[in-house]
Formats: structure tokens, sequence, C-alpha cells
């Protein structure tokens, strides 16, 4: 009898060791948190805003705004499509992010599946034209008479030749055939 008391009395014992190391474990937990952030403000490491509570956009530094480069737009379609450049001629700064518009209307009435090659005058300026988002990168399916409005978002490499002051950008929309297989006639 004596053993179950004594054995009970330990049980009892480790029973509160065991829950005051759960209460400081919980209560290190909850107080991770702020003591984490304020090491981190301490040592100026995962500073996501400024003490103030305001975000400062640093500016690109890769923009030449001693220059301008002229951009022109340009649309041709094969096929039965109206395509065309929303804007036809933007001014940029070189390392400038921009963006521009093209709007398609197949004038179908069916599905149909067209691609867009781009062409870029003078040549040299092609390797100094970066293109971030385009509608040119895939083919686009398009249902019957649907139109639609598609960014191309760019920059000029600020290495761009100085004596190159316009660039054209110019687009050839066209139907991409074969891709449906043809039906033979039942035998």
């Amino acid at each position: 009898m004596s053993e179950d008391k004594e054995t009970g009395g330990l049980n009892r014992t480790l029973l509160g060791k065991l829950i005051v190391v759960a209460v400081l474990m919980f209560g290190f937990a909850y107080a991770l948190n702020p003591f984490y952030r304020q090491i981190c403000e301490a040592l100026g490491i995962n500073v996501l805003t400024q003490k103030d509570g305001t975000v400062s956009v640093d500016a690109n530094t890769q923009i030449d705004k001693t220059r301008s480069v002229t951009i022109e737009f340009d649309g041709n379609a094969q096929g039965p499509w109206r395509f065309r450049p929303v804007t036809h001629s933007m001014s940029v700064h070189p390392g400038e992010l921009a963006t521009v518009m093209y709007e398609v209307v197949n004038t179908q009435n069916r599905e149909v599946s067209a691609q867009a090659i781009p062409s870029y005058a003078p040549q040299s300026a092609m390797p100094h034209f970066k293109k971030v988002e385009c509608f040119c990168f895939k083919q686009q399916t398009m249902k019957p008479n649907e139109a639609r409005q598609m960014p191309v978002v760019f920059f000029i490499d600020p290495a761009l030749p100085k004596d190159v002051k316009t660039i054209t950008l110019s687009y050839t929309f066209f139907e991409v055939g074969g891709l449906d297989k043809p039906k033979t006639a039942a035998r």
C-alpha cells in the first residue's frame, strides 16, 4: 500500500513538472515573436518597413534620363483579323519599363489559333529591346468574333547605341495552320 502512495506521489510530482515545462514552453513561444523582431531591428536584418511605418520605393538607377528613344508600333494581319497597336508611338528613357497594348479581333465565325511574330527596325536595336511580357510568347486561341487587348511590357537596354533615336516594333499576326487534324471520310 505504501508503495502505491509513493508511486502516486511520484506521478503527481512528475505531472506538476510536466505542466510547468509546458507552461514555460508556451510562454517562450509567445514571447519569441516580439523578441525576434527586436533582435532583427537592432541588427538591421529582415526589416520590411521603416520605423515610421512607411515603405520607401527605391528609384530604378538603371534608367538613363539623359536621353529618350521614340518607339513606333505597327501591326500587320495575315488572315481574317483586325490587328493594330492601341498606341502608335511613345517616348521612353532607356531602362524605363513601359507597356503598350495591341488589339486583335477575330472576324471569323470559328475558333482559331494565331501567333504574332515581331520584327525590329533598325535590326541593331533588336538585342536591346527587352520584353518582360508579350502576347507573342505563346499562341493565342480566340473564339468566334472575339476582341482582345494584349499587352507588351518592355524596356530598352541602356547599352543601346546612342545614335539610335527611333525603334519600330512591328508584329505580324497570322493563323497557325495544321493544328487541326483533317477529317477522313468514313468508308
